[in-house]
């Protein structure tokens, strides 16, 4: 299951690097550049999958708690201490934003999209550096 997590950890950190390149630009420029937009979307969502994908992976490698929701496999992270309970809880909400991203699509809020390119990057990168913590004290 390591190698698996390492894998999404590594995707995981290509698509927020996409997503810093696409922080130079303004809120306008996206909503009137509809491939800027839907790359902005695409990113943010697969981003957020593979989030919520790594925590089912530890859920299940260490047989925690099963969530009964997107933003509870975040929280059971916490519940654990495998990320702060804290950053947990902040950044359980994500989860119901990736379900907009995935079954809202039309209705979207732009603006709200671009704070969460503009002000949540650094926490998916945050995530992840938990999360490689935590495998190392695991397993090495």
């Amino acid at each position: 299951m390591i190698k698996e997590i390492n894998f999404k950890l590594e995707q995981l950190g290509e698509y927020v690097s996409a997503l810093k390149e696409y922080q130079q630009y303004d809120l306008e420029e996206i909503r009137s550049n509809h491939t800027l937009r839907g790359a902005v979307e695409r990113y943010m969502e697969i981003s957020l999958a593979c989030m919520i994908d790594i925590c089912e992976m530890v859920i299940s490698s260490e047989k925690l708690r099963r969530p009964d929701t997107y933003r509870d496999v975040i929280l059971v992270l916490g519940e654990h201490n495998i990320l702060p309970m804290e950053f947990a809880r902040n950044l359980a909400p994500a989860a119901g934003f990736r379900n907009i991203l995935v079954h809202m699509y039309a209705d979207i809020d732009l603006g709200k999209l671009y704070s969460h390119l503009q002000n949540d990057i650094d926490d998916l990168e945050l995530f992840a550096e938990y999360i490689a913590k935590y495998l190392v004290s695991k397993y090495e």
